[in-house]
This record gives C-alpha cells, structure tokens and sequence, in this order.
C-alpha cells in the first residue's frame, strides 16, 4: 500500500514538471520567432536586406554586382547606338580631334591643283583618271594614291635638333599607267611608269633628266582594267636605250612629259592629304558613333 502512494506521488510529480517546461518552452517561442524572423513590414526589415539591395539599381533593374570583379576594373559605358566607349576611345578622340585641325592647318588648298595642257580629271575614290585627245589619240592617265608615299628613310636627328619647320614635306609619288588608243587599232598601248626615288628631284644647272621611268609596255584589250598576263610584256630592265627613248618620245608628244609629271604629283600629294584628313574624320565619328 505504501509503494503504491510513492509511486502515485512520484508520477504525478514527472506530469507537473513536464506541462511547466512545455508551457515555458511555448512562451519562449514567439520572443524567439520575433527576433530571428521579424513580421513583413518596411519599419522591421532594414538587417535582412543583402549587399547588392544597398545598390542604387536595386533588385528591379536586375543588377547583381559580382564579388569577383577587379578592383579598379569599371564597366563600360554605352550610349544609345549601342556601341563600347572606353577611356581610350575618348583618348583616341581627342587626339584625332587634334590631329584633324592640324592637318587641315597645312592644307595648301581645299580644291585640287589643275593639271595643264586640256586635261580632263575623273575621281573615283582613291583613284584617279586624267583623260585627253590630241589629234585623234586618246590618252589616258590612270593612278592611285593608296600606297603612294615613299617611306622616309632618312637618320633621325639628335635630341633637340628637330623641329616642326625641318620636318620633311609629305610627296605623293603613285605609280600610274598610260593608255595611248587609235582609232584605227585594235588594241590600246599601255605603259606602266613610275618614279624611281633617286630621279624625283633634279637640280638646277644640272642637265635635266626624266623624272618618271617606263617600267613595262603591252598591247593590251581597249579599256580593260586588268593588265592581262598572256599578252607579251616589254620590260625596260635591259631594252635597248634607242629604243626606250623612242617610246619616251613617243609619250611626250601626247603630252606625258616632266612637266605632266610634276603636275601629277602635286596633285596626287593634293589628293592623298585630302583623302587622308576625310579618313581622319570618318574614324573620328567611328570612335564617337556618330
């Protein structure tokens, strides 16, 4: 009968102690829930929010900074045709900005020199036609710029001893074909001529020679664009000397002569400086997108 007192009393004392632990448990239930997970509202969430919500593009504009990224290393900027603008390209910009004003401070003139003697210009692009008729023979001049200048092999002077005012002057000196049609014949008589570097500039008292050369001489179709390689070709490389200066004679009666040629190469100079400020200010506008 005594145990069976204890054992009452012992059970009922188990019972007491868990109702008071889980009635405590619940108590402390909502403090906790309160602090780990705060209620949905604007006063209670400025601890939960992450890094890239403190962004000014915020979550909306879906910008996600990377924690990867370089320091230093700034993404690139576009305007509104879409294309990359860097530091460099406004570098770039600046310096071809500059560039452009002083090439055009050393123009000599905006509109090409004349060429004497009835001579007809035609442009297309860099390349240029000069056209004449004299006695029923026509006559025509064919260069291109591209290429054009001889590359300046001379010594660089000492620190502090070159200037603006000594630099060399850009000279245009293309290569360029002759093209002499009869009326009567079937084919064209094409000379492929050019200025040999050490020929381009005589000096006075000096007797005066040729300043452009005749390189090879062909028959070739009438006003084909493409010098055809089955025709024969003279090279002048070991012609008899009577015989190139027959076919000298032969150009200067039409007209191509030294005089012709120092025209052609202020006006390819002409040409090429004004063709080469147009590029300047087309790859001005590429870098800017304009």
């Amino acid at each position: 009968m005594f145990k069976s007192l204890t054992r009452a009393i012992n059970i009922a004392a188990r019972l007491t102690n868990k109702t008071a632990t889980a009635s405590s448990t619940r108590a402390l239930e909502p403090l906790v829930t309160s602090a780990l997970c705060p209620p949905n509202s604007a006063s209670s969430r400025p601890f939960t929010r992450s890094i890239w919500m403190m962004c000014n593009n915020g979550a909306s504009s879906g910008y996600r900074p990377s924690l990867l990224t370089p320091k230093g290393v700034l993404p690139s900027v576009s305007c509104g045709c879409g294309g990359l603008h860097t530091e460099g390209d406004k570098a770039f910009a600046e310096f071809l900005s500059d560039e452009i004003k002083e090439e055009k401070k050393i123009q000599k003139s905006k509109t090409l020199p004349k060429m004497s003697g009835g001579w007809e210009l035609e442009l297309n692009g860099t390349e240029a036609k000069l056209i004449r008729s004299i006695s029923g023979d026509r006559v025509t001049v064919t260069f291109n710029i591209n290429n054009s200048i001889p590359p300046n092999m001379e010594e660089e002077p000492e620190q502090g001893q070159k200037s603006a005012e000594n630099e060399p002057e850009i000279v245009s000196t293309p290569n360029f074909v002759v093209e002499v049609i009869k009326q009567s014949a079937k084919h064209a008589l094409v000379f492929d001529c050019h200025f040999p570097e050490d020929e381009i500039a005589h000096g006075e008292g000096e007797e005066e020679s040729d300043i452009f050369a005749i390189r090879e001489v062909s028959f070739q179709p009438e006003g084909d664009a493409e010098w055809k390689e089955t025709s024969y070709t003279l090279n002048t490389d070991s012609l008899d000397w009577a015989l190139y200066d027959h076919l000298m004679d032969f150009l200067a009666d039409r007209g191509v002569d030294n005089t012709f040629a120092d025209e052609l190469i202020e006006l390819s100079t002409a040409l090429e400086h004004q063709e080469y400020i147009k590029f300047l200010e087309e790859l001005s506008g590429f870098i800017k997108c304009n």
